[in-house]
């Protein structure tokens, strides 16, 4: 091995403004430094049932099948999408950006014929197009939609269309990775029946954990497969066992879960549910705010018509060297901020504010350093 200075091995303190990871609090990284248990310890699995009972409230939601799935929130959207589908189901899935084409892909996968109902990047899906695609695809098992398009900073509206979906007999399913703690979002009352996220966006946890919940439909369609789910590290009908100790006969183990991100997870949902949902909402939405005067009083112009709180995507203004100035925040100030993703590349800048990063602090730092640096 060359010899190296060990400081080169030591990560600098970042102001995290892209697409995720989020800014961690001190308070989540000491408690991933608590003493590591054993997974099936009864402490532990105290910890573990609190942290499913916590997910639970910010998904508002009464489902008992709601838990952490080991693995990033890709994990997430693959256990959802190999536990619902089989080999020749249909799907209808909305893309208009990296996620909703990465979703249609899993799903591919399953052996499932997909059929895209599709936007311009930026834009929507509307209630109309999906009740076309439901018209003309009547066999369609469920129907998937991103409410937090990463790569574009689209919100996607999801009032009405499970009546839409749920009047066909197909389930609704959702990708919340960037909305699920920082948006309003109401799993029940939506008529949401499997939903999944990531603990790096709004939660302000290190990355690791992919939260997912599972409603009574969604259940009900597990139950009747006729053929095995393709992953054995994701099939829920063994998780369930071990998350909840459904199915009779107690806990059963599955795999070693992570332990010391659970704890993390856990002190996360605790300061979400300390600052208390609605108001945590508020604070994301009065930090876009104040960020959108800023940017737009620069002349920075933002990309979608229903942008994200969360997740700021704006063009680069004529002139602009996407990578310079990317680079000069990061040197120069410590700042992250994210490229455009896809059609996008080179053509916009994605600024997040998420959880504990939507501050006042971090949001007029970030506009005085784009002033110095654009100037």
């Amino acid at each position: 091995m060359e010899n190296v200075a060990l400081s080169a091995f030591t990560p600098n303190e970042r102001i995290l403004m892209g697409p995720g990871p989020s800014p961690v609090p001190q308070r989540v990284l000491r408690a991933l430094a608590a003493p590591t248990l054993g997974h099936l310890d009864p402490q532990y699995l105290a910890i573990m049932d609190h942290t499913c009972a916590m997910l639970r409230e910010v998904f508002r939601t009464k489902n008992a099948l709601t838990f952490p799935v080991s693995g990033t929130g890709m994990a997430g959207m693959e256990c959802i999408a190999v536990n619902l589908l089989e080999r020749g189901d249909e799907a209808i899935v909305g893309v208009n950006g990296v996620f909703g084409t990465r979703m249609k892909d899993v799903m591919e996968r399953c052996g499932a014929t997909v059929h895209a109902v599709e936007a311009t990047w930026g834009e929507v899906i509307t209630p109309e197009q999906i009740a076309a695609a439901l018209d003309a695809h009547p066999k369609a098992k469920l129907v998937a939609i991103v409410h937090a398009e990463t790569s574009t900073g689209a919100l996607q509206p999801l009032q009405g269309l499970a009546e839409l979906i749920h009047a066909r007999g197909a389930l609704f399913v959702v990708d919340a990775v960037t909305s699920l703690g920082g948006h309003e979002l109401r799993v029940d009352e939506w008529g949401i029946d499997a939903i999944y996220s990531g603990t790096q966006k709004c939660l302000s946890c290190p990355p690791g954990l992919a939260p997912v919940s599972f409603g009574d439909r969604a259940l009900a369609v597990m139950d009747a497969r006729k053929t095995k789910v393709q992953s054995w590290y994701l099939d829920v009908s063994m998780l369930r066992k071990y998350y909840t100790g459904g199915g009779g006969g107690g806990r059963v183990y599955h795999h070693t879960a992570p332990i010391n991100m659970t704890y993390a997870l856990h002190e996360a949902l605790t300061i979400v549910l300390e600052e208390g949902l609605d108001a945590r909402v508020e604070r994301h939405a009065q930090m876009h705010r104040r960020l959108r005067a800023g940017l737009e009083a620069m002349g920075l112009s933002y990309i979608p018509k229903h942008s994200l709180h969360s997740l700021n995507c704006i063009g680069i203004p004529a002139g602009a060297d996407d990578a310079k100035v990317r680079r000069r925040l990061l040197d120069e100030y410590g700042i992250e901020i994210g490229a455009g993703l896809g059609p996008m590349a080179g053509k916009a800048w994605r600024i997040g504010l998420m959880g504990h990063g939507a501050t006042v602090r971090n949001v007029d730092l970030v506009l005085a350093a784009l002033r110095t640096v654009l100037a």
